[in-house]
């Protein structure tokens, strides 16, 4: 399952791109309104960071939603055009998927809708589970079995599992088979941590240092103070240089005397 970033923060997508985990990143009207820039630039300045950036509509008409979803496919190669799972959604993006532009149907709540998106030619669709669950209903299990049946229909069409809010909706979403993950920076960033691994570079760092002051580990003495164990084997191994010979034939009684 590929990793996404679901922000239009540019700072937060710089380090997820420095720490190598993230292949791409979602934004919506809401991201870009809470990064309080331009929605146009800020998309293009993402764009040149990372490619797989979905990019969303805000238009609420086909007509107007093909026109404005041509603009934003314009704005970079990276970028993905989002459009909601609404008749006139999927009708913008039966005409847009038709031109090569991918899209990504966002809002999706069950099979049913996601069947619909994969018949106009969608390139991701992106059931939200985390808001499934806020009514009492199970989100990774919709996201498993938009999975399950886009399998057994051999669709093509990648399942983004969206509204992902802790690192357990990240676990499930992989144990469901989801393509794609996309989650605030929040928790990607809290898919590194174990008490384990903190613990463990705790003691590491902590037993090289006290090597350190002692003068060095060990493994370093042992190596400063007796040969190779490898290289003591080697000698023993060494052909021992023959004995000097006189030039006069040996007689065998003469060896029997050695």
């Amino acid at each position: 399952m590929k990793l996404f970033l679901d922000t239009a923060e540019y700072e937060e997508v710089k380090t997820a791109v420095e720490w190598g985990v993230i292949d791409g990143v979602t934004t919506n009207p809401t991201l870009i309104a809470k990064a309080g820039q331009d929605h146009e630039t800020q998309v293009k300045k993402i764009c040149a960071l990372i490619g797989n950036v979905s990019a969303e509509c805000v238009s609420e008409k086909r007509d107007n939603m093909i026109v404005e979803g041509r603009r934003i496919a314009a704005w970079h190669k990276n970028v993905i055009v989002k459009v909601p799972l609404t008749p006139d959604g999927l009708g913008a993006a039966k005409i847009l998927a038709g031109e090569g532009i991918r899209i990504n149907v966002t809002l999706c709540f069950s099979v049913n809708q996601a069947l619909l998106a994969a018949a106009v030619g969608a390139y991701i669709i992106s059931p939200f589970a985390g808001r499934l669950d806020d009514i009492n209903e199970d989100g990774m299990r919709v996201v498993a079995d938009i999975v399950s049946a886009y399998r057994q229909q051999e669709i093509q069409t990648k399942v983004l599992a969206a509204s992902i809010r802790n690192p357990m909706h990240v676990t499930q979403a992989a144990l469901a088979g989801a393509d794609i993950g996309t989650m605030p920076f929040a928790v990607l960033r809290m898919l590194f941590n174990h008490p384990l691994t903190d613990a463990g570079q705790k003691r590491f760092l902590e037993d090289y240092r006290r090597a350190r002051a002692s003068g060095g580990s060990e493994a370093d003495d042992g190596a400063r103070a007796k040969p190779d164990e490898r290289s003591e084997y080697r000698k023993t191994q060494e052909a021992k240089p023959a004995a000097p010979t006189t030039g006069k034939p040996v007689t065998p009684e003469a060896a029997t005397k050695r």
